[in-house]
């Protein structure tokens, strides 16, 4: 069965009053893993052992580039100890995406922290937003993330929604990258006029096109996110996940 997980920033607003009580009711829910967006001053300790009693898995952690250049060696330990393969830069300040060589630039580092988490046993990935559609030079900034990091130290977890968000089509984006999506976050649109995020299979993306093709090339994590709601959050993650459940 594939793995979904949920990325927590969905809920940022139950985790930031009740860390691990929400991961229990997440475990609740169905899901199979988690993402973080923040441990809330939790020792690492202390969520492994909230992960093992839920049973719940580690899908990875967003962490800021600042905190990747600064504390990375810290960074890795946690992850190691939550037993999570996976670390993911969540996007870039401007002046490290506003130009070919700016990208370029930003590519060499990630190769560097990529090769140390390899080291280590982890996975060092990218996920993009909008802004990595502009083009430099004929060339997407995602584009250029990719072909000037070596595979080995970076993976990409494409947001599928902001790629369609951007007039494109994720799906081509996955036959593309292939085995270098080893996660793909989830998010549907409620229209191309109302861009707004709305439950999986509620709006007018082709997630049966879009999770085939992620099989196809073994993606690890089917990632949900949402950030808009019009139906209470807790609802609304269990009715992307029943959705989720029925096309994989």
């Amino acid at each position: 069965m594939e793995k979904v997980a949920l990325q927590l920033y969905s809920i940022k607003e139950l985790t930031g009053t009740d860390f691990l009580g929400t991961l229990r009711k997440v475990a609740e829910i169905g899901y199979d893993g988690v993402e973080f967006a923040g441990y809330f001053n939790t020792s690492a300790s202390d969520l492994k052992k909230a992960l093992d009693e839920y049973g719940l898995q580690a899908a990875g952690s967003h962490i800021g580039v600042s905190e990747l250049t600064d504390h990375l060696d810290r960074t890795i330990e946690y992850s190691q100890e939550i037993n999570s393969a996976y670390i993911i830069c969540p996007g870039l300040p401007e002046e490290m995406r506003n130009s070919a060589d700016s990208y370029k630039r930003t590519a060499e580092l990630f190769n560097r922290i990529g090769e140390r988490c390899k080291q280590s046993g982890i996975r060092f990935g990218y996920h993009n937003h909008g802004i990595e559609f502009e083009k430099f030079d004929g060339e997407y900034g995602l584009d250029l993330l990719v072909n000037n990091t070596d595979p080995e130290h970076l993976f990409i977890e494409l947001d599928t929604y902001w790629a369609e968000h951007a007039g494109l089509r994720s799906v081509d984006f996955i036959n593309k990258y292939k085995e270098r999506c080893a996660i793909l976050h989830i998010k549907d649109m409620k229209s191309l006029e109302d861009k707004r995020n709305t439950e999986i299979g509620s709006g007018i993306m082709d997630f049966r096109a879009i999770t085939a093709a992620g099989k196809q090339y073994g993606v690890n994590w089917f990632t949900v996110e949402q950030e808009e709601y019009e139906i209470p959050q807790l609802d609304s993650i269990g009715q992307s996940l029943k959705y989720l459940r029925e096309i994989l």
